[in-house]
C-alpha cells in the first residue's frame, strides 16, 4: 500500500526538522568541545602565561568549567521564552550566539597583547558559549518531538543526540589536521585560531537550514488554545512558563535530574577523564587514549538511533535503566581493561561504556519532552537537563582526578560511577512509562499523567 500525499509530505517536513536540529546540535557541540581541546592545547600559554605551566592549566580549565555554570542560566531563559513564542525563534537565536561567541574567540587578542584584559574576554565569550548551549538541547529536541510520528518519537527524537558524539568527532579532527599540518610554532601563533573561525562558516551553513523549517505544530496549537482562553476570560493571567513547571512538574523536574547523573558522569570520565588516567597513571601518550576515544565516539554516533528505536518499541524506561546498571557495572571491567595498557583493550573499554551510556542518552531526548505539558516543556525539559549538568557533568572529571590522587587506584572512582548510576536508576524507576504519550493532548494546566505501556497513540503520521 502506497503511503497518501499528506503522509509523505508530513514525513518530508519530520527529515527537515530532524537535519535541522541535528545540524545545529552538532556545531554548536563542536564550539563547546573546540573549546575544551584548546584549553588543553594553547590557552594556558597564551592567554595565562604569567602562571607557572601547572596554574595556567588549571585556570585554563577553571574558563572551560565557566561554560557550564553558565548553562542552567540559558535554560531558564531560553526555556522562559521559548515557551513563550516559539521553539524555531529560540533556537536561531542560540546558534547565533554559540557560533559568533565561538568567531570572537579566534579574533581574541592575546595576553601578549592586551595583558590582562584577554584572559577577560576569553571568559565571556566561553559565558556566552555555555549560556547558548544551555538553551539549544531542549529547543532542538522538542522540534523534533512535537513534529508527528508518536509511535517512532524516540527514533527521530534521538537523532538531535548523536550532535555530541559528532561535534566532539568533527572538533577533535579539524584540530588534528591542524596539528599535523603545522609545526608547534605555527600552532601556537596562528593555528589555533583557524578552528575558531571555521565555526562562522558552519553557522551559516546552520542557519540556513534551520530557518528553513516550521515551527513545532503541537506549539502553535497548545499557544492557540491558550489565545482562545486569554479571550474567554479577559482577567485571566498567563502564568510564567518556569513557576508553572514549579507547580505542576516539580517532580518530573527531580526526576529528569536524578536520571542524567549517571548519564552525564559516565560520559566525562569515559570521555575526558580516561585523558588524566591514561597519561598520569598509565604513563601512556594522551594521543593514544584520545584516539580510543575517536573510535569509540563513532560508535556512539552510530547507536544512538538504535537506542532510540528500541525505546519506541520495549519503552523509555526499560531502555534508560539498562545503561545506567550496564555503565556501573562495566566500570570496574573498563578500568581493568585500561589498565592492561593494549590501545586495542582501551578501544573496547571505551567503545562498550560509551554504547551503554547511548542506551540512556538516546531515549533521553523523547523521554524528557514526554514529562511536562506543552506550554511549560522548554522549560521544564531544559531546567531538568542542564541544572544536573552543573552537580553531574561539570566537576565529574576534577572529582574522578582527585579519587585517582586521593587512593592511587581508580576504586573509588568506580565507586563514583555507580553511586551516579544508582541514582539514576531511582530515579527513573520513579518516572511512568512515557511511550505512546500524545503530546498534542496535553493540557497547558494540569500536570501530566502517562498512559499504560499498552496504549496506542491517537495520532501518528506513517514515515
Amino acid at each position: 500500500m502506497t503511503s497518501s500525499p499528506s503522509a509523505s509530505a508530513e514525513s518530508r517536513s519530520l527529515r527537515r526538522v530532524v537535519a535541522a536540529s541535528l545540524v545545529g546540535t552538532t556545531i554548536e557541540w563542536y564550539d563547546f568541545f573546540l573549546y575544551g581541546s584548546a584549553a588543553a592545547l594553547v590557552f594556558n600559554k597564551l592567554f595565562f602565561p604569567d602562571s607557572d605551566p601547572l596554574v595556567g592549566t588549571l585556570l585554563s580549565f577553571l574558563t572551560y568549567a565557566v561554560g557550564f555554570a553558565a548553562r542552567p542560566v540559558g535554560a531558564l531563559v531560553f526555556g522562559h521564552y521559548g515557551d513563550r513564542i516559539g521553539r524555531k525563534k529560540l533556537l536561531v537565536v542560540s546558534l547565533l550566539m554559540m557560533g559568533g561567541a565561538t568567531f570572537a574567540i579566534g579574533l581574541l587578542p592575546t595576553h601578549a597583547t592586551v595583558g590582562g584584559l584577554a584572559p577577560v574576554l576569553l571568559t565571556t565569550l566561553r559565558l556566552v558559549q555555555g549560556f547558548a548551549l544551555g538553551g539549544e538541547w531542549g529547543g532542538a529536541v522538542l522540534l523534533v518531538s512535537e513534529h508527528g510520528d508518536a509511535r517512532r518519537r524516540g527514533f527521530w527524537a534521538s537523532w538531535p543526540q548523536t550532535g555530541a558524539p559528532a561535534g566532539q568527532l568533527l572538533a577533535t579532527a579539524v584540530l588534528a589536521v591542524l596539528t599535523a599540518l603545522l609545526s608547534d610554532a605555527a600552532f601556537e601563533s596562528w593555528g589555533w585560531r583557524v578552528p575558531f573561525l571555521l565555526s562562522g562558516v558552519l553557522v551559516l551553513l546552520g542557519l540556513w537550514i534551520r530557518l528553513a523549517v516550521d515551527e513545532s505544530p503541537v506549539f502553535k496549537a497548545a499557544r492557540a488554545r491558550e489565545e482562545a482562553r486569554k479571550r474567554e476570560q479577559t482577567d485571566a493571567a498567563e502564568e510564567m512558563p518556569l513557576l508553572a513547571v514549579l507547580r505542576h512538574h516539580w517532580r518530573d523536574v527531580l526526576i529528569a535530574m536524578g536520571a542524567r547523573m549517571a548519564e552525564n558522569i559516565s560520559f566525562y570520565v569515559l570521555t575526558a577523564f580516561i585523558l588524566v588516567y591514561a597519561t598520569d597513571h598509565l604513563d601512556l601518550s594522551q594521543q593514544t587514549a584520545l584516539n580510543a576515544v575517536l573510535i569509540a565516539s563513532a560508535v556512539h554516533f552510530a547507536v544512538i538511533p538504535m537506542w532510540g528505536a528500541l525505546s519506541d518499541r520495549v519503552g523509555r524506561r526499560p531502555v534508560y535503566l539498562l545503561g545506567a546498571v550496564g555503565v556501573g557495572a562495566w566500570i570496574f571491567p573498563y578500568f581493568a581493561l585500561l589498565d592492561s595498557r593494549s590501545f586495542g583493550s582501551m578501544v573496547l573499554a571505551t567503545t562498550v561504556g560509551l554504547v551503554l551510556h547511548g542506551a540512556m542518552y538516546a531515549p533521553q531526548a523523547a523521554f524528557f519532552s514526554e514529562l511536562f505539558a506543552t506550554r511549560m516543556r522548554y522549560s521544564g525539559a531544559s531546567i531538568g537537563a542542564q541544572f544536573s549538568s552543573v552537580a553531574a557533568g561539570a566537576p565529574a572529571p576534577m572529582i574522578a582526578t582527585a579519587l585517582l590522587a586521593e587512593y592511587d587506584g581508580p576504586a573509588m572512582v568506580g565507586v563514583y560511577v555507580i553511586a551516579a548510576a544508582l541514582l539514576t536508576v531511582l530515579a527513573v524507576a520513579c518516572a511512568k512509562e512515557t511511550r505512546f504519550r500524545d503530546l498534542d493532548s496535553v493540557g497547558a494546566d494540569e500536570p501530566v499523567h502517562a498512559p499504560s505501556v499498552d496504549e496506542r497513540p491517537r495520532k501518528a503520521v506513517q514515515p
